[in-house]
């Protein structure tokens, strides 16, 4: 179930998932095999992934709760009507994944590669993200809420209607990306490293736009001095 989206200040809200999960079967397989097929199947803390290689595969209403995702390889895989609690790795691959009407709850990952996904009403909840790469991705109806964004890398992705609530974007790239709707204001920490011209379709609270000044400037080549 999806939460229809609303406006805020002028500016069309993000529709969040509403995953409701039926009664889940615990995996007991060893890994994931390329090409699988898991649906109502719940990955508990002592399911290690870390190495699995489930490039392909397609997860329906499937919860992972406290797994290892070091090293794994699910690109191109699909996650649909799904919750990811507390999963944590270093270099897991999602490369041209799809996510549509996932959770993703306090989640500690770092280098995740998601270059080419498409991510359609997701909600990424708490946690840490270290050197995020939503290269060339698109987004549509996302909110990244409460959590820490360490050097997120959104170059060349589309975002529509994608949000940004008390959460840390520290050193953000958004070259040569495409924004329609995203609001910014809600940010608690909005530090850009590159792309700042990019910012066409965003919102941001004149706060923010005092603190972005300079890089305004600077990208227009006005010099200010006293």
């Amino acid at each position: 179930m999806v939460r229809g989206g609303g406006r805020s200040g002028g500016v069309k809200a993000a529709r969040r998932p509403e995953v409701r999960l039926p009664p889940l079967v615990e995996f007991e397989g060893d890994g994931l095999v390329p090409d699988g097929d898991y649906d109502g199947v719940r990955f508990g803390a002592s399911v290690e992934l870390a190495d699995a290689s489930g490039r392909g595969a397609r997860f329906m209403d499937c919860a992972l709760e406290g797994c290892a995702l070091d090293r794994a390889e699910l690109v191109r895989a699909r996650f649909m009507d799904a919750v990811l609690t507390g999963v944590r790795g270093v270099g897991t691959d999602l490369a041209e994944a799809s996510l549509r009407d996932v959770e993703v709850v306090d989640a500690r990952l770092g280098g995740t590669q998601l270059h080419g996904a498409v991510l359609e009403r997701v909600l990424v909840r708490g946690g840490k993200i270290d050197y995020l790469n939503l290269r060339e991705a698109r987004l549509t109806d996302v909110v990244f809420e409460g959590c820490v964004l360490a050097e997120p890398d959104f170059g060349g992705a589309r975002l529509t209607r994608v949000e940004f609530r008390d959460c840390v974007l520290r050193r953000a790239d958004f070259s040569a990306a495409r924004m329609e709707a995203v609001d910014l204001r809600a940010v608690a920490e909005l530090d850009i490293a590159r792309g700042v011209e990019r910012l066409a379709g965003a919102v941001i609270s004149p706060v923010q736009l005092m603190e972005l000044a300079p890089a305004f400037a600077a990208q227009i080549g006005v010099r200010v001095e006293a």
